[in-house]
């Protein structure tokens, strides 16, 4: 088998300088033929792609009853590769230590409304009311 692709491999190193050749004595005609092939391949090749990703996002997303049992309400590194999650099951959270090669549960709370505050800068405002002053102290200059 393997002798059979360095043979293959090898008439295709031989054949190239004879195609160089021929690609070189192409009239315009051929060569712009030659230009719209490579661009239709590369259409083809791209919407290939976006079919490719879109199906492998259908796939990946959960379904059925199972869809909406688990959700992560929050989560923060505690480590290079440590992280604390807390996940919401059913009416409650559970408090997980996650680590490579580990999940810990930590703590188990009642589920509580999560709170729907905007995030807050260290100035006390929130990043959109941070920027509108921010733009304003420039146009002040």
């Amino acid at each position: 088998m393997n002798t059979q692709r360095l043979h293959i491999l090898l008439s295709i190193v031989a054949a190239l300088p004879a195609l160089a050749k021929a690609e070189s004595s192409a009239t315009p005609f051929e060569a712009g033929s030659s230009l719209f092939q490579v661009i239709l391949s590369l259409v083809v090749v791209v919407l290939l792609l976006l079919g490719t990703l879109y199906l492998l996002k259908r796939l990946s997303a959960p379904r059925g009853a199972g869809a909406g049992l688990l959700r992560v309400v929050a989560a923060t590194a505690v480590g290079t590769r440590e992280r604390v999650v807390v996940v919401e099951v059913g009416e409650t959270w559970l408090v997980l230590g996650v680590a490579p090669g580990s999940v810990s549960a930590l703590h188990q709370l009642p589920r509580r409304d999560a709170p729907n505050d905007k995030p807050v800068s260290p100035g006390g405002l929130d990043f959109a009311g941070w920027l509108k002053q921010v733009t304003e102290r420039r146009h002040a200059r």
